[in-house]
């Protein structure tokens, strides 16, 4: 959401008087161009009559102060995340109020929910606990409108919080400037023919890295030269280093850590196949699978739910779970011919493109958005 935010707001201040209130204890590192012809404020700064309060709220703890202020002043959401049941998890252990947890768990999902918060008390809470009882009233009740960026998450707001206004418009994703392919691709061990895998975001236990790891084996099992290389840090890079070695990988696998902007333009770029296939998801639209599709790179997402919006041309399906292993193999063999690879860049740009995700025009969209919701805005 951060890349999001840097990339979206110099398009909307073009067309727009923006005043952007500032997280709590933030202080910008020198003074970037996205910044140019805003107006700032602190976190904690009324809105004002004049201005549409704009909440870009996700469920992650660093959205703690945006749920507090919409709770206390309502305003139009900008949802990226349409399951919230982690946010207020988490902003139960940070204040210790596990009763209004319990209140507002029993108001969205009613005794189901209720007895949810009760087990949670005795320290029973399952995996998929929040993907089953998603929340999303607990805070949306408190919008004027919101805003979502894939259909099925309009649907699904639209289904929790009735007669709340819903719109849904493009999320803005910028075409990384990608060098010198070739020089990239050498530079990451690539030989020859030797298909590139890559994976980019968070290392989390939804982010499928076991069905990665597993496909990368059954292909090079099958002779098919293929390198991996994953972007990001996270909880399960451990264990990902493990699963590696313990398949013999270690000589097809590279972990990059964390990339500059420059790093990942050239490492996506450079890249055969991206890698998405998360499962279960949180409704977000995956700015990772977009960042592929904006280099030219198709990408593997999980055969469900919002990533179905996607155009198969440009993002294959696989099973979600260990059951995409053999889904994954089949995408990464259909692009061993150079005219299939040639055909799959052209598919993934244009799919990027027709998507309107470009920054100018996302930023024009969800401008009509607001003025849709707030024709006085």
């Amino acid at each position: 959401m951060a890349d999001y935010a840097a990339e979206v707001l110099p398009h909307l201040a073009r067309t727009a008087s923006v005043t952007l209130i500032e997280p709590p204890g933030w202080a910008p590192a020198g003074a970037p161009a996205w910044l140019a012809g805003l107006e700032r404020a602190p976190h904690d700064a009324s809105a004002g009559p004049a201005l549409t309060p704009l909440l870009h709220l996700g469920n992650n703890p660093y959205h703690l102060w945006i749920a507090k202020r919409l709770r206390a002043a309502g305003g139009i959401v900008v949802l990226h995340d349409s399951v919230l049941h982690h946010l207020l998890v988490e902003e139960a252990a940070a204040d210790g109020d596990w009763t209004r947890f319990a209140a507002e768990m029993a108001l969205a999902h009613g005794t189901g929910g209720a007895a949810l918060a009760a087990a949670r008390t005795w320290g029973f809470s399952g995996r998929l606990d929040p993907f089953m009882f998603p929340a999303r009233s607990a805070l949306l009740r408190h919008a004027e409108a919101v805003i979502v960026h894939n259909r099925r998450a309009e649907s699904d707001v639209t289904r929790a919080c009735p007669g709340l206004p819903v719109r849904c418009v493009p999320l803005a994703v910028a075409a990384l400037p990608g060098g010198d392919r070739a020089a990239w691709r050498a530079r990451l061990g690539v030989a020859g023919d030797e298909l590139l895998l890559v994976h980019l975001g968070f290392l989390t236990p939804a982010k499928g890295l076991d069905v990665i790891v597993r496909g990368v084996a059954a292909l090079a099992q099958l002779r098919i030269g293929v390198r991996l290389v994953v972007v990001g840090e996270g909880s399960e890079a451990g264990s990902f280093t493990r699963g590696v070695d313990a398949l013999g990988l270690r000589e097809l696998v590279r972990s990059w850590g964390w990339a500059s902007a420059e790093e990942l333009g050239g490492v996506i770029a450079a890249a055969d196949l991206g890698l998405v296939p998360r499962y279960p998801t949180a409704g977000e639209t995956s700015a990772a699978a977009l960042r592929f599709l904006a280099a030219g790179t198709p990408v593997a997402v999980a055969g469900y739910l919002q990533f179905l919006e996607l155009p198969p041309s440009a993002a294959v399906r696989v099973a979600p779970g260990r059951a995409g292993v053999a889904d994954l193999v089949r995408a990464a063999v259909a692009l061993t011919g150079p005219e299939a690879r040639s055909a799959s860049r052209n598919a993934a740009r244009r799919a990027w493109v027709e998507g309107g995700h470009e920054p100018a025009r996302a930023a024009a969209a969800l401008l009509h958005a607001v003025r849709e919701l707030q024709p006085t805005a």
